[in-house]
């Protein structure tokens, strides 16, 4: 037995269904939509397009019925097996999706996604970790809450059981006959043979009648409407700091991978928070503040000291985000290189004024393709692996390779237990 749903659906008439799959198949389609943002340009990595998932993947369930009792089949013999033989194994894939004369194959089920059903899989399981609940006083986001009856408003508001109540109530206060009474006196004028008594009940009958119109069934003052007020809602208040080295010794690969993580990170901050602010530095031997497009697209040079940078996040920190109403982040993403002289004091602001009041400091070192130096570490990344002993807000990452980013971003962001987080 097949249960097929043949309803009539409205404008957009696949919609439903196709969320219902999307999230049946979520896992497979989740899976190509990481496969496909990898090889994507910058400014096209988190752009809907096409995607491809195998066909497997698309096989609906189906209700049938189920056996009952017992059933004796007789089947037609062959001339390969007898009884308790055993049957070989198809080959993997078992012949499905072979095109003729072109050995085995898989079929892939292609179809499109929105940028929005694009983003809604990429971000799904990533968080800010250790978000706290500071200065929630301070909120601008409205809460619609319930807050009563008011005589106006939108009829989707109208409160019906309300409303029939009271209007039941004015009904009985003004004795409006019930249509039963007066139906009984109708039926008893019809069957009366007595003209008197026959004439006094249709005079009763139109005093109700008149009665009944005089008192409406429901009145304009019975209406309710469900009134609703604006409370203010908690929001965490959060700021993330990215930090980028744009020195001579960051090749262009290595800008590109930079970017590409300040990229995601960018669009998942943006889409999954409202009240994150987002404050870009660069540097060189000298750090400045830029904007989204210079950070992304103006090219730069020079040397390298890290110390640049943190202390421009140190001196924005004491004059824009005070730690005690701000939920502060970090990421730094940097080849590793830094000026023996500025190792130093690197590590003083880092552990002194950085990290004490950061929820979050993650670090990228970023290494040209089949890089081994990136694999023995460099001097930035022994001085931060030291000082990540104390400090287990630091979390550091490698990346040599375009294919590497959103394992690395996904480990760095995804969603953790509580336990996890606060151990």
């Amino acid at each position: 037995m097949h249960i097929v749903d043949r309803r009539l659906n409205p404008g957009g008439k696949s919609l439903e269904n196709r969320q219902r799959f999307l999230r049946r198949a979520k896992a497979l389609v989740q899976r190509a939509v990481y496969e496909s943002s990898q090889n994507r340009d910058i400014q096209d990595i988190l752009k809907g397009g096409e995607i491809s998932i195998p066909i497997d993947g698309t096989e609906e369930p189906r209700f049938h019925r189920g056996p009952e009792g017992v059933h004796e089949h007789i089947l037609p013999g062959n001339k390969d097996f007898i009884e308790g033989d055993i049957l070989p194994r198809p080959e993997s894939g078992g012949g499905r999706g072979r095109a003729g004369g072109e050995g085995s194959g898989e079929d892939a089920f292609r179809f499109i996604l929105t940028r929005e059903e694009f983003l809604d899989l990429f971000l799904d399981d990533l968080e800010l970790p250790d978000l706290a609940k500071k200065r929630l006083t301070t909120t601008d986001q409205p809460n619609p809450v319930r807050s009563g009856y008011s005589v106006t408003g939108s009829p989707a508001n109208l409160a019906i059981n309300r409303t029939m109540r009271l209007a039941m109530m004015r009904r009985v206060a003004l004795h409006r006959p019930k249509p039963e009474t007066v139906a009984e006196l109708e039926a008893e004028a019809a069957e009366c043979k007595d003209e008197e008594r026959r004439a006094a009940l249709e005079a009763e009958i139109k005093v109700l009648e008149s009665k009944v119109r005089r008192i409406p069934y429901i009145d304009p003052i019975d209406i309710r409407y469900r009134r609703f007020e604006n409370e203010p809602k908690p929001v965490a208040q959060a700021v993330m700091f990215c930090l980028m080295d744009v020195s001579g010794s960051m090749s262009e690969h290595m800008k590109d991978l930079a970017k590409r993580f300040y990229m995601l990170l960018y669009i998942f901050l943006t889409r999954q928070y409202r009240r994150v602010e987002i404050v870009f530095i660069r540097h060189t031997d000298v750090a400045e503040e830029v904007d989204e497009e210079t950070f992304f697209r103006s090219p730069a040079t020079g040397g390298t000291q890290v110390s640049s940078a943190l202390e421009a996040m140190r001196r924005i920190v004491h004059d824009r985000f005070p730690p005690s109403d701000w939920n502060i982040y970090a990421a730094q993403a940097s080849d590793g290189d830094n000026a023996y002289s500025d190792n130093a004091t690197a590590a003083a602001l880092l552990t002194n004024s950085i990290l004490p009041v950061s929820q979050y400091f993650a670090y990228l070192e970023v290494g040209e393709a089949r890089s081994v130096a990136i694999s023995s570490g460099s001097a930035l990344w022994s001085l931060y692996e030291r000082i990540q002993v104390g400090w287990p807000v630091l979390s550091m990452r490698r990346v040599s390779d375009r294919s590497q980013i959103y394992p690395v971003f996904h480990d760095l962001f995804q969603r953790r237990a509580a336990e996890t987080r606060s151990g």
